[in-house]
């Protein structure tokens, strides 16, 4: 909490009320409502790579998609990373039942995303944008594998650890050409989709975008959304493909929804076990499903 009176001093701000924002899992998010009574929100990320990556993913995407404005930006010293001032979007995340008017709009909106096109495969960073190994998303994605071996070898049993190694190459080889570079949000979820009466009046969160290639960005709409609900599979589709082709989704989940898994048991030991273990259990019970799946 000390942080974010700094920072109101820094942005010049006449604040009435302070309250933290929840489930902001990777950063620290404030919604202050001003004397005037207009609210805004202060985010202060995990690092300074991604306070430079969401605040030129939101300038790229101004006025292609509903997005927060940035009212101002913190470059931050050497104790701090920095921060973002943003403008509040009056939604609420929609987390609750989705239906297929809404799946429709959802669906729209993810492929008006994916038509924003990048520089190259790769992501901006405190030292601007960086290119993946030879532009190339296949090695991007071999690369992100092998580093994540020796971490994940030790929060999951051997056989499983076994098996998923044995299992990437079989999924890997079975993928189709990627697409892209486009932006790709790499968190669309539902808590990061904000409506309004029914209406999507905003997407957020940032801090993970990069070029890459669309297949990467359908695995927790279809964990969160599409098998929770198998109705809204077909209404989502519809409103992506009005927009820009889909890619062939039974070709790309089941290798996603595996890759996705295994970043995520590193998550949660860089993050820490203890503050994380619900999703370390959901993550391994994806990895086991995944693997049986095959069999």
């Amino acid at each position: 909490m000390k942080s974010i009176h700094k920072l109101i001093e820094i942005f010049k701000l006449s604040v009435l009320n302070i309250e933290s924002v929840p489930e902001s899992f990777s950063s620290e998010v404030y919604k202050l409502t001003l004397n005037n009574l207009d609210n805004v929100y202060v985010k202060i990320p995990y690092n300074r790579d991604k306070l430079v990556r969401e605040f030129e993913m939101l300038e790229r995407l101004k006025g292609v998609i509903p997005v927060p404005k940035v009212l101002d930006f913190w470059d931050g010293d050497n104790r701090s990373v920095g921060a973002l001032l943003l403008s509040a979007i009056d939604g609420m995340p929609c987390t609750s039942n989705i239906d297929q008017s809404l799946a429709f709009q959802i669906g729209n909106y993810h492929a008006m995303l994916h038509e924003v096109t990048m520089p190259a495969y790769g992501c901006y960073g405190s030292d601007g944008f960086q290119m993946v190994e030879n532009n190339s998303w296949r090695l991007y994605l071999k690369n992100n594998f092998e580093k994540w071996k020796e971490p994940c070898k030790e929060l999951l049993h051997p056989d499983l650890f076994e098996k998923c190694i044995t299992h990437f190459d079989s999924v890997y080889s079975a993928l189709p050409e990627p697409d892209g570079p486009c932006v790709v949000h790499m968190d669309f979820r539902p808590g990061n989709i904000l409506i309004k009466d029914n209406e999507v009046v905003g997407i957020i969160d940032y801090e993970s975008a990069r070029g890459g290639s669309s297949e990467i960005d359908f695995t927790k709409i279809n964990r969160y959304v599409w098998e929770v609900n198998p109705l809204t599979r077909l209404p989502y589709v519809q409103g992506y493909e009005s927009v820009r082709p889909l890619l062939d989704l039974e070709a790309i989940i089941p290798f996603y929804s595996f890759y996705d898994a295994f970043s995520a048991v590193v998550w949660c030991k860089t993050r820490g076990i203890e503050n994380n273990k619900a999703f370390l259990q959901e993550s391994i019970e994806v990895l086991q499903r995944s693997i049986e799946g095959m069999n």
